[in-house]
């Protein structure tokens, strides 16, 4: 099985299915392509008929978009158990993972996925609504599930995966949020798999003008 993906310090899309195949110890191999490069729109269509990352390839399998392919590899891989067990919650995991994937448009604007930066940006309205949303969505699930683990539905979840570059976010440009979600963002950050993309993100020479948002924070 192979996954297609971008830049480690730019590429959120990339981020979700590499994290829970890292984390959920399912072998793979990794296919690199350089974001924004005359070499990118050839070399993806062979993986993608979308033309973007993420790609997966499992024998004659072929799945793009990144919650795809967190599902095919929980129905294929790990047995439906990357989502909560119990009915509600697994609805409700799959209602959040669904509200990212397809909002918090101001947010991916304002705040672009940059692993290795530190900076300090200007909020819109819009943008500071998402931040707000996001805050009060964790602080409710951490709050609820809080006995059974440190993630979103207490276990490790493909809900998880999908607000994981969003922890990065926060991380890197330090919006005001609750003790609770902070916290959560912590926990994001120290898993060994996240530690292992950031390490790498670090190393990239590439520069993306258009990510490289903001201020860099004094000090």
């Amino acid at each position: 099985m192979e996954l297609v993906i971008g830049n480690k310090n730019y590429s959120s899309w990339s981020l979700r299915p590499w994290l829970m195949l890292k984390a959920c110890n399912v072998a793979f191999e990794e296919r690199y392509l350089a974001l924004f490069t005359p070499e990118f729109a050839e070399q993806i269509k062979t993986f993608s008929p979308a033309g973007k990352v993420p790609a997966l390839t499992d024998g004659d399998v072929k799945v793009w978009d990144s919650l795809a392919i967190c599902e095919y590899i929980n129905d294929t891989y790990l047995n439906g158990d990357a989502w909560p067990q119990d009915p509600a919650r697994r609805a409700q995991a799959r209602a959040i993972s669904c509200e990212m994937h397809s909002g918090f448009m101001a947010l991916r604007e304002e705040m672009p996925m940059n692993c290795r930066a530190r900076r300090y940006v200007d909020l819109s309205t819009e943008a500071l609504k998402d931040v707000w949303r996001i805050d009060l969505m964790w602080q409710e699930l951490r709050y609820e599930h809080q006995d059974l683990g440190p993630w979103l539905f207490g276990e490790l979840s493909i809900a998880d995966f999908m607000y994981a570059p969003v922890a990065l976010r926060f991380n890197t440009y330090g919006p005001a949020i609750s003790p609770l979600s902070r916290a959560y963002v912590e926990t994001v950050l120290a898993h060994p798999a996240m530690a292992e993309w950031m390490a790498a993100a670090a190393e990239e020479e590439q520069i993306i003008e258009k990510a490289e948002a903001g201020q860099a924070f004094d000090g």
